[in-house]
């Protein structure tokens, strides 16, 4: 294996801080992925004292709050948590292009890993099954993926010193 390359994933959180900022539009799905994301960094070792909530109204409002989130410096890794289910026009594909790019952007430009789980999909059925299945829905695999992500920058920067 090559040097300094783990294979196993780090989901030890103890000592990270997280911020989720999470769409209130569809609250009844995105309460449960900020719901599941936050029992995810608990379970790996997060204080709930590190682990801060923001909600917004829609997923479009996301990356501004995440932006200046992580301006502050203050937070190992952001999730951002929506749900947005594609209507019988181009809007919900514009909102998911647009936050994503933007989401990536200020992953880049602060260096803080931005976990995007704007969950798009065709129909309400399909939202239902990616949001509401606890330990597979996708807020808990935001949180695994925050942890994991946070702990390779964290492992990187001690290298560098």
């Amino acid at each position: 294996m090559a040097k300094g390359i783990k294979q196993a994933k780090n989901l030890d959180a103890a000592g990270l801080k997280f911020a989720i900022v999470v769409s209130r539009f569809n609250e009844e799905l995105t309460r449960q992925l900020a719901n599941d994301a936050s029992r995810c960094l608990e379970e790996n070792g997060a204080k709930t004292t590190d682990i801060e909530l923001f909600q917004v109204p829609g997923a479009y409002e996301i990356p501004v709050v995440i932006n200046e989130l992580a301006k502050g410096g203050k937070y190992d890794a952001l999730i951002a948590l929506g749900v947005v289910v594609e209507g019988e026009t181009p809007h919900a594909q514009m909102i998911g292009d647009s936050t994503g790019i933007a989401l990536l952007d200020i992953a880049r430009e602060h260096g803080v890993p931005v976990i995007n789980e704007i969950v798009g999909t065709r129909s309400w059925e399909q939202a239902v099954a990616r949001c509401t299945s606890s330990r597979t829905s996708r807020g808990w695999y935001a949180a695994e993926a925050a942890i994991e992500t946070a702990n390779v920058l964290k492992q990187i920067k001690e290298s560098h010193e």
